[in-house]
């Protein structure tokens, strides 16, 4: 290359240097593409992969703690820690309101306080470290966000944190000022030692915080997605609540057996009478508030403490205008538990607990009358009961759960101590098998357990 072509193209870097790169339309013609690559990119997101849906709003859950989005989570965490500050106390207008409109402020203002003409890195020390420590700090506060602030006795995620958080970073920003404005002829380089060593800090904290943080488990809230799941999830939730009074089928007429209610008449809620008449609203209604005059407890959140969500009674409603309104085309469902194969050899948690669950929970659960025989979990229905080691008996066909659900009470001395059950109605004949199976193969609990019966 000879002298006359690297004069032109210093002559011609010059010349662009001192042009720029122009607002319009070169710095909005990138930015549009990029923000068009984005918004492509989460309406894909968004089609093909989707956000898993929480439960409807239900304004009588006064269990429900609000959250931020994740966005949002590091001035969530900033207000926690803030308010931990000795002497200042819980002051949410001063993290929530003064400190963002600061740091609002100095974004605006900040054109004219830093008014370096250099585009260079390091010419520009001071805005990039102290930019540099705001990013790391939004990132660290967002990992935070879940772990406490304050704990019983001398909690070290709450000191950690509070120091990590709030402490490092404030005093980064007094020294990197104090550099800048007052000691103007500190090096670059203590500069950027002063903001590594701050951001090496902040980052060894926040995982010291979250290695000591407690552990809870969290609880994931399971929502019915399709249709087929809100008909089962209605199915279940009928068991447990409403099959003692209006049985499986909802065509009871006079309730039996419910003490207090015994001999009750009530109108079969499968009947047109009901499901012409009530839309889905009013259904929900009756089953929140229930039917005082007749007898019948309100179910839902606003006026039990102890019911069920909004959303737990609509799924109640669906199964029953998809079970028993002929208007309603029925989906193909899913059977109750797998089908068992020749020889198979049924499991607790694979096969008997969704039967009981739909079956017999209604009736088998802490505060009902049943001998004191709760079926909620597998230790109970092994080991509980007024009849325990005759309820149920390894490998032998006369124990008395067998009994009762092929049509046999059992009677001692003369007297009837088991009815048949369910009390209201006869199993399928398949559900009859699996605990026949399940029984004389010695009630194993765990899939594991039933595929190393021989």
């Amino acid at each position: 290359m000879n002298q006359d072509i690297k004069q032109k193209i210093h002559e011609r870097y010059q010349r662009e240097l001192q042009k720029g790169e122009r607002f319009w339309p070169d710095s909005i013609f990138k930015d549009l593409v990029m923000a068009t690559a984005i918004f492509v990119l989460l309406v894909l997101l968004a089609t093909f992969v989707g956000v898993p849906a929480e439960p409807k709003a239900d304004p009588s859950d006064t269990s429900y703690v609000p959250r931020p989005e994740w966005y949002f989570l590091f001035l969530f965490k900033f207000l926690a820690i803030y308010g931990q500050i000795p002497l200042i106390g819980k002051i949410e207008w001063l993290a929530t309101v003064i400190v963002p409109a600061i740091a609002i402020g100095l974004l605006v203002l900040l054109p004219f306080i830093d008014k370096s003409p250099h585009r260079y890195y390091g010419k520009r020390v001071f805005a990039i470290g102290v930019m540099a420590i705001v990013v790391v700090s939004m990132v660290t506060l967002t990992l935070m966000a879940d772990v406490p602030t304050t704990g019983e006795g001398v909690y070290l995620p709450g000191i950690l944190q509070t120091i990590g958080g709030l402490v490092v970073p404030a005093l980064a920003y007094i020294v990197l000022i104090l550099m800048n404005f007052v000691f103007k002829k500190t090096p670059a380089s203590v500069m950027i030692w002063t903001t590594g060593v701050t951001i090496v800090l902040m980052i060894g904290l926040t995982g010291a915080t979250l290695a000591f943080a407690p552990k809870v488990e969290k609880t994931e809230t399971q929502v019915a997605q399709t249709l087929e799941d809100q008909i089962l999830a209605g199915q279940d939730l009928y068991s447990i609540h409403c099959v003692e009074c209006h049985g499986d089928d909802g065509s009871v007429t006079v309730i039996e057996g419910v003490a207090g209610l015994e001999g009750k008449a009530v109108m079969p809620i499968s009947g047109k009478d009901v499901l012409y008449t009530l839309n889905d609203a009013s259904l929900a209604e009756v089953i929140a508030y229930g039917r005082p005059d007749a007898g019948m407890n309100p179910f839902g959140k606003a006026y039990n403490p102890e019911g069920l969500t909004k959303g737990e009674i609509d799924y109640i409603v669906t199964f029953m205008r998809y079970s028993w309104d002929d208007r309603f085309e029925k989906p193909e469902m899913k059977p109750v538990f797998p089908p068992l194969a020749e020889g198979e050899v049924p499991s607790y948690e694979v096969h008997i607990a969704p039967i009981v669950k739909r079956y017999c929970i209604s009736c088998h659960r802490p505060g009902k009358e049943n001998n004191n025989y709760p079926m909620t979990t597998y230790e109970e229905i092994v080991n509980s009961g007024d009849h325990a080691g005759k309820n149920v008996v390894a490998g032998s066909m006369d124990s008395y759960l067998l009994q009762v659900i092929q049509g046999t009470p059992i009677v001692e001395n003369g007297q009837e101590v088991i009815g048949v059950m369910p009390p209201k109605s006869t199993l399928k004949p398949d559900v009859i098998d699996a605990f026949v199976r399940w029984v004389m193969a010695g009630m194993p609990n765990t899939a594991a357990d039933a595929a190393a019966v021989k």
